[in-house]
């Protein structure tokens, strides 16, 4: 089935992702691809028109990223971002110059002119901006659509060619109707219809699933979270018994976990689960390492070698193992500033991304690769997953090897075990850990303090907690817990987890930090 389609082009922005992410929401399939692929790997019947992402540069500046012919010769409507308004202004004739004042953050725009961009949209709206350079006098053909307080020209359009430009954000959550104003260039302008639906994704995955695979078996790394979990039904949906579920207990998980992933997919489920400890390899492999991409990379070769010896052993009992699945999704593939979308930054490399080795000898099957984790809940709840694996936190790769940091020890990691628990335990009893907190959890560092516990001094370790709001774990804000539910976790952790004497809170927002410490 082929679906209306809007492109677009990635022009190095970290929200590039959301834009597509905003359009699926309302229906409308998107892809994003760099801004330098080629036409044929873009064009084609089903695409009704182009998005031009933010980014980093200036467009005057020399060997700054440019816009394909094809995009207007296509005669498509187009919509251009922050620098893609820029860019359609810089490519069209009109002048782009550095701001007098630079806008990062809220503003107030208002609207004029009659356009289908702002049907169903008040006149003034608050916007989220960020950018050095503006709009000094539009191409010829353009007339100004808004302003702020900063910017003569927020937005323009060329209705007659369908070219509209917007210097704001609307992909972020800061712009309240940045969904329909993205709605209106989609449907209204482009002329969409939004047939894009979680059954519809479903079935389409499978049928890719069934192309890759053909008659052949797959192993999957069972991790218990959302994202291998749906990967589980929908292969097992897809292949049946030729799914073969590897869960691997590298010693890095939370308390309960590995007793808790049994129970639930290989009791409850039905799902063919091969079981392994392999924590004294890990946690071996892991001594004396503090350099937290180093501790990626390890528990990755180490993840995919213990992964191919269960594929030998099973092989000799069900033939040979072709296909290795994993959980990977786009923020994964974002943070890890993979080589499709260059000029990225990365961030930190992912296990399941960047970490694994160039010789490991699976074909990998990656079926949620390209969603993000509400788009992977909504599947999971459409193929009848329980509640509480759904909206179970996320929980990373390299598990509590990254929010143990420094040295990853035995004593280190029961320590973090019993601290996270007694924070998600008090989250959960007052019903905070689905809606309040997107994430929390504990991380151990490896900075002593002095104390006073039982009038005797005491040298021992932080724990710092750390919960976040997020509806796309592209951006975050902390989440304002309430002051006696910290103080009662606190109390708890000092009183009855060995090595520890202090606890603090984390208030940062992504960005500037990332959810997780390392």
């Amino acid at each position: 089935m082929l679906h209306d389609t809007i492109v677009v082009l990635d022009y190095g922005s970290q929200t590039s992702q959301l834009i597509a992410r905003r359009l699926r929401e309302i229906g409308v399939y998107a892809e994003l691809h760099p801004w330098d692929a080629p036409p044929e790997r873009v064009l084609r019947p089903e695409l009704r028109g182009f998005v031009l992402s933010g980014g980093p540069n200036s467009v005057y500046e020399p060997g700054a990223p440019t816009l394909p012919g094809y995009v207007l010769d296509s005669g498509l409507p187009v919509l251009g971002i922050c620098y893609g308004m820029q860019l359609l202004t810089h490519t069209l004739g009109g002048r782009v110059g550095a701001a007098r004042e630079r806008e990062y953050g809220p503003a107030v725009l208002y609207t004029s002119g009659d356009t289908p961009l702002w049907a169903g949209l008040p006149a003034r709206l608050n916007v989220w901006m960020s950018h050095g350079d503006r709009i000094e006098e539009p191409p010829r053909g353009f007339e100004p659509l808004s302003y702020t307080a900063n910017t003569p020209v927020a937005a323009m359009a060329d209705s007659d060619r369908a070219l509209y430009g917007i210097q704001f954000h609307p992909e972020v959550s800061h712009t309240p109707h940045g969904t329909g104003i993205l709605a209106n260039f989609a449907l209204r302008i482009c002329g969409c219809n939004s047939d894009w639906t979680s059954d519809v994704l479903i079935g389409e995955t499978i049928d890719r699933i069934r192309e890759q695979v053909g008659d052949g078996r797959v192993l999957l790394g069972l991790s218990g979270g959302v994202d291998s979990s749906v990967v589980a039904a929908l292969l097992h949906r897809a292949i049946g018994d030729r799914l073969i579920c590897v869960f691997i207990n590298h010693g890095l998980l939370r308390q309960g976990e590995a007793e808790q992933v049994v129970e639930t997919f290989q009791r409850s489920m039905g799902l063919n689960l091969v079981t392994v400890d392999a924590s004294n390899a890990f946690l071996d492999a892991l001594a004396g390492v503090t350099n937290p991409e180093d501790k990626r990379t390890i528990i990755g070769e180490l993840f995919v070698r213990t992964f191919e010896a269960q594929a030998r052993r099973i092989a000799a009992e069900f033939g040979e193992i072709r296909f290795l699945a994993q959980g990977t999704i786009y923020p994964d593939v974002i943070e890890s500033a993979a080589p499709d979308r260059p000029g990225a930054h990365r961030i930190k490399s992912h296990h399941n991304v960047a970490g694994l080795p160039e010789d490991m000898t699976f074909e990998l099957v990656e079926p949620l690769r390209n969603l993000f984790k509400d788009e992977v809940r909504r599947i999971g709840e459409a193929l009848g997953l329980p509640e509480e694996i759904v909206w179970r936190q996320p929980f990373p790769g390299p598990g509590l090897a990254v929010r143990c940091l420094g040295e990853v020890t035995r004593e280190r990691l029961e320590r973090l075990r019993a601290a996270d628990a007694i924070f998600t335990d008090a989250l959960r009893r007052a019903g905070m850990l689905r809606g309040d907190t997107a994430q929390a959890f504990a991380v151990l560092l490896p900075v002593t303090s002095v104390g006073v516990m039982g009038d005797a001094r005491t040298y021992a370790e932080t724990v710092a907690l750390r919960a976040v709001v997020t509806d796309d774990f592209m951006t975050a804000d902390w989440a304002r817990l309430p002051y006696d539910l910290l103080a009662e976790v606190s109390t708890q952790i000092v009183n009855q987890v060995p090595g520890v004497n202090r606890v603090v809170y984390d208030v940062t927002s992504k960005p500037p930090a990332t959810i997780e410490w390392e």
